[in-house]
């Protein structure tokens, strides 16, 4: 098993963890959990009760920017893909950025949680975990993945910094919102990377390149 493995394994697992602890301690409900919905929810709605602009422009944001976009943006690369007959490619695709969105709505039905009450603009379905965050997050992810040995390195941290800014912004926005709670967002960010990590272990957009670096030494021709 190589580091990288292990690595998404853990990281995976990890994320899986926080995902059901927030499950838990929605359907228990924890006490501080509950609070840290309730003060996040209460301030903004209270902000944006009295700024209607400052509600438009998130909301024209978190569209911009929604889960939506990234599945078009994946549609056109998976067309290209096919086109080119690049099949890993297209499978990868296929399970991260198609079945996310199915993924989102089982586990929305399977929790049930109902939208705060406070919510100041219209959306679907029920509560946990946030659609945005899990399709934001897993969107980001796959673009960075496919992008990155592209990129020149000194690009590839400003891409970071740029995926991080658009899944951060976008939970906070559907807080900011009220059409989300806290641990809706958190439990969506941790679902949406546990998934985008389990499809790069299952079926990564590109072969490792590591039998063949190999292969010089194996054979006694490496410098």
């Amino acid at each position: 098993m190589t580091t990288r493995t292990r690595w998404l394994l853990g990281t995976a697992v990890a994320a899986t963890g926080v995902f059901a602890l927030v499950w838990i301690g929605y359907v228990s409900q924890w006490e501080w959990l509950i609070a840290m919905d309730s003060v996040a929810l209460d301030r903004a709605h209270d902000y944006g009760a009295i700024h209607p602009g400052w509600v438009t422009a998130w909301d024209v944001f978190c569209t911009v920017l929604g889960p939506n976009v990234f599945r078009l943006a994946g549609f056109v690369v998976l067309v290209v893909a096919l086109w080119r007959r690049n099949w890993r490619l297209a499978g990868f695709l296929l399970i991260t950025a198609g079945l996310s969105g199915p993924l989102i709505e089982l586990t929305k039905y399977v929790a049930g949680r109902p939208r705060p009450l406070t919510a100041m603009v219209f959306a679907q379905s029920s509560s946990f975990p946030s659609g945005h965050a899990v399709g934001v997050m897993v969107g980001v992810l796959v673009f960075l993945t496919i992008a990155w040995p592209l990129l020149h390195p000194p690009l590839r941290g400003w891409l970071v910094v740029l995926g991080a800014f658009i899944v951060i912004f976008i939970g906070v926005g559907r807080v900011v919102l009220n059409v989300h709670h806290p641990s809706d967002v958190i439990a969506g960010w941790a679902l949406g990377y546990a998934y985008f990590a389990l499809c790069v272990l299952l079926l990564p957009p590109r072969r490792s390149v590591t039998a063949v670096d190999e292969t010089p030494e194996v054979l006694g021709t490496a410098p």
